[in-house]
């Protein structure tokens, strides 16, 4: 369990707790009485102002509290938020306002991403439309419309944010290119070049040739496609051939030599024999590499270095040349020879006809395999040969697998942890370089005389070198993921040992999807690690996407996507947080559907109504003391908080949100509200003085106490209701979190009720199937055999008299024959009669059941009819064929029920 600390207010002196006593002013003394119908369209606002000129969410390093700290992962600046975002900053600040409440000095810091390639994209799209483009505006006129982009979609993404309630300090709000993250982003290049860990060099990268950029590994996504196979005969220059099967005939002008296993024996003889180009003068050694697949095609590969990273490899330990016959926009170059300026699907055609011209193309099959994609605008990547900037990942990624095999770094759920340490354990050096305008700029000038690198921390003035003057600066950025990084660290002051980088860091806890673990997490891991000596996070909570109600992705292209203002705009901003909460497991994804927003705003709605009869009841109350609570249902209710607050603190504990939603939702909707609410309404509304102040107090108390518990979930409705609740002060948000030992165990009375409340819903549930009037008062036989259950019932002969409509109740020990044409139902330890015969009109019921058992058995007919017609079953969709085998069950159900009940009537 969680320690708690006293969390004093921003707008008061002292911390309001639920212990404290004194006079509760009339409610109606303190203009405390709600509207009658809640309108989150018109609360919101004004309650999200009320937070910030309390400046209820500002941290202050050296407080004295412990800290908590969660970084926001930075929305991209490149659109508005969808729904994802909502699920993601939805558990951030859930998690932030319980800390915040139980006391720590809780800390979430907001920020917004430049995410280079994708934000480049989107403003060259609006310059499209324009009739412009980047190169002809120009780097620095470009740089100015990308800011100003910047700039209009931050504010875009704050809004939608503060709409939803992120109770972000937003004092400390950061952009991964302001100058303070820009100075992080400089040291840490610089230093890793001076440690020997960034490099410049000649290697296959993933190429874009659409967004004419290179991409990490990471960032190329890969998709199984229906390609085919050709096999390419390679006539040997001393006679025969050997055949060769490609997947991309258009690079073949690039191949310098071919390739078999040496321990291929069908292979041996043409060990270090040469091969003539099928279609350019030139000869191709044949070598013998380990790398070939024997099992692979014919077991000869063509070896072209520039544009295949194994045959890269081959072609380094074997000396062959690397000629680049592909620039960086998919075009040919003069390496191509006949095929130059040609396109490279074009290039594959001419390259097949030529083949087939010359009688050198052989057998064409169909072949499945994934091929890479870019991640941002989906066209097929190509591996190039290109000179860019790598950091080198092995003395990096140990200590960050570390941290996790120790279990300093833990993920929930654990699952994430194998996926996290299986990418360190493959990991190859990480391209860093890409060549975009929008980014932070590498920091390191060529000079032009002598071609000196320089790496430096401020722009040199001359080359260290020669004495040139005036280096050029690297043209390329860095990838986006280099300063994303340093987020946890460069935000609270890094590379200055700030007051604020003392203090809140590390951070406590990261919020993220499980798609980000390789872009991200693991990377602030290890730049942490390397340049902090700490973790970033103890704790990553592992979330899913968003689907739609059918399971797929959401795009707004498609139609399938949500706007996440629509959402709040319709039900209000509580009612889809709730939504999302109560509807997410850790590290899964879930599926969205409006009724579960509708739900959350019905929620919301009950709790209102709830909190105005409680302060319509309030108005006289006054306490001088607080007394152990003696009636049955107050001890009950108390207990029942209790043993919630317990439950939902180990369950935020371990950060299972939507379990701790479900538990609370129990509570306030299924116990406070549907029961203990309606048990207390006779003391309340009684002439017992004693009675009345007793069940206000603990109304008072359960009442209170579940707000706060809620505020998380539902904070905007929370804090509405607080700012008319007797006795608070100041804020909810800034309130103490309830402590469950404030609140008495009681397991007798839990016992105790449990057999009266089954009573009253069994009693509930036959008025309610033979459609007995609200207004008739029942008879009722309760036969209990079991002592403690007959008991029980005796002490809640008031409670069953006036939630079941009783007239007339009688608890006997033994089996009675019970009365002619008597409904009849069992619960724990006893059975229940409720004799129908004065309370309805038999003829008049016995029509109307006849009728709904026609009309029912005529819809299970009709589903089984369906269900019988092999067409339907073939045809139809599986999901139609499942919901129509759930028709004919719950029909099938029904009519039994309903013959029963006609058995009942005679």
């Amino acid at each position: 369990m969680v320690p708690r600390k006293d969390a004093l207010s921003p707008l008061g002196e002292g911390a309001f707790t639920f212990q404290e006593v004194g006079r509760v002013k009339d409610a109606t003394e303190t203009g405390n009485q709600l509207p009658p119908v809640y309108d989150p369209a018109a609360v919101e606002p004004d309650i999200y102002e009320l937070w910030l000129r309390g400046d209820a969410f500002r941290a202050e390093a050296g407080s004295g509290r412990p800290p908590f700290t969660i970084v926001i992962p930075p929305p991209n600046v490149t659109g508005s938020l969808h729904l994802g975002h909502a699920l993601d900053n939805s558990l951030q600040d859930a998690i932030i306002r319980w800390r915040r409440m139980a006391g720590d000095e809780a800390l979430w810091l907001p920020g917004t991403d430049h995410a280079g390639i994708a934000t480049q994209h989107v403003v060259e799209e609006r310059l499209a439309k324009e009739g412009l483009s980047r190169q002809g505006l120009g780097r620095e006129a470009f740089g100015e419309r990308v800011w100003a982009w910047k700039e209009e979609y931050e504010e875009i993404i704050l809004h939608q944010l503060r709409r939803l309630g992120a109770s972000c300090d937003w004092s400390r709000l950061r952009f991964t290119m302001d100058e303070g993250c820009s100075r992080a982003v400089r040291e840490v290049f610089v230093s890793l070049w001076e440690r020997g860990l960034i490099y410049r060099g000649d290697y296959i990268i993933n190429w874009c040739p659409d967004c004419r950029t290179a991409l990490s590994d990471i960032e190329v996504e890969h998709e199984e496609v229906v390609a085919h196979l050709w096999t390419v005969h390679y006539p040997l220059e001393d006679g025969g051939m050997l055949p060769v099967v490609t997947t991309r005939p258009e690079t073949i002008p690039g191949d310098t030599g071919l390739a078999v296993n040496p321990d291929d024996e069908r292979y041996q003889q043409f060990h270090g024999r040469v091969a003539r180009h099928p279609l350019l003068d030139r000869m191709l050694p044949v070598v013998a590499d380990s790398a070939v697949r024997q099992g692979f095609g014919t077991g000869v590969v063509k070896v072209t270095p520039a544009h295949d990273p194994v045959d890269f490899e081959i072609a380094q330990r074997h000396g062959l040349p690397s000629p680049v016959i592909m620039d960086e926009g998919g075009r040919m170059t003069a390496a191509a020879g006949p095929y130059q300026d040609l396109d490279r699907r074009a290039c594959r055609e001419k390259v097949l006809a030529d083949l087939q011209a010359r009688d050198l193309l052989g057998r064409v099959e169909e072949y499945r395999h994934a091929i890479g994609h870019c991640y941002r605008c989906a066209s097929p990547v190509e591996p190039l040969l290109s000179r860019q900037w790598f950091v080198r990942m092995r003395p990096l990624a140990g200590p960050a697998a570390a941290a996790v095999e120790r279990g300093e770094l833990k993920f929930v759920p654990d699952r994430f942890a194998r996926v996290y340490l299986e990418w360190l354990a493959g990991i190859r050096d990480w391209c860093i370089s890409r060549q975009l305008w929008w980014g932070h700029r590498i920091p390191a000038w060529h000079c032009r005389q002598c071609g000196q690198v320089i790496v430096s921390r401020s722009t040199p003035e001359t080359c260290g070198a020669c004495g040139e003057r005036d280096p050029e600066q690297d043209p390329d950025v860095l990838d986006t993921w280099f300063s994303s990084a340093l987020w946890p660290f460069s935000t609270l002051g890094w590379p200055d040992a700030t007051a604020d980088l003392g203090y809140f860091f590390p951070t406590s806890v990261l919020v993220t999807g499980y798609d980000i673990i390789f872009f991200w997490v693991a990377r602030m891991a290890f730049m942490s690690l390397e340049f902090t000596g700490k973790l970033p996070f103890h704790r990553v909570l592992i979330h899913g996407l968003v689907r739609d109600a059918h399971g797929r992705k959401m795009s707004k292209s498609k139609g399938t996507g949500v706007d996440l203002l629509e959402a709040v705009d319709r039900y209000g901003a509580d009612a889809l947080r709730f939504s999302l909460l109560v509807g997410n497991a850790p590290g899964n994804d879930m599926r969205f559907h409006w009724e579960r927003v509708e739900y959350g705003r019905n929620f919301a709605n009950k709790l209102w109504n709830a909190a105005r009869f409680a302060l319509m009841n309030l108005g006289d109350f006054e306490v001088s003391v607080l007394e152990a609570p003696v009636e049955l249902a107050d001890r009950w209710i108390l207990a029942r908080l209790r043993r919630t607050i317990g439950d939902t603190d180990r369950l935020l504990d371990r950060l299972e949100l939507g379990e701790a939603g479900r538990r609370l939702e129990d509570f306030a909707w299924g116990e406070l509200c549907d029961w203990y609410i309606e048990l207390a309404k006779a003391r309340l509304h009684g002439h017992d003085p004693d009675a009345r102040r007793r069940a206000q107090l603990t109304l008072w108390r359960s009442l209170s106490a579940t707000l706060a518990l809620l505020h998380p979930f539902l904070p905007f409705v929370t804090e509405a209701i607080w700012q008319h609740w007797p006795g608070r002060e100041g804020l909810l948000c800034r309130a103490p979190w309830p402590n469950p030992g404030d609140y008495p165990a009681d397991d007798e009375a839990e016992g105790t009720m449990t057999p009266i409340m089954e009573a009253i819903r069994a009693i509930r549930t036959i008025r309610s199937e033979f459609n007995v009037p609200p207004a008739s008062r029942a008879t009722a036989w309760l036969v209990a055999a079991d002592e403690g259950v007959a008991c029980a019932l005796e002490a809640g002969r008031e409670y069953l008299a006036g939630l079941a409509g009783l007239e007339k109740l009688t608890i006997v020990r033994e089996a009675i024959s019970p009365p002619g044409a008597s409904a009849a139902a069992v619960i724990r330890g006893a059975e229940i009669h409720v004799p129908l015969r004065d309370l309805i009109d038999f003829d008049h019921e016995r029509n109307r059941l006849r009728r709904q058992l026609a009309s029912m058995t005529r819809d299970r007919e009709r589903s089984q009819h369906k269900l019988a017609d092999p067409q339907f079953l073939n045809r139809a969709p599986a999901e139609v064929v499942a919901r129509e085998r759930e028709r004919e069950q719950e029909a099938a159900a029904r009519v039994e029920k309903l013959e029963r009940y006609l058995r009942t009537l005679g």
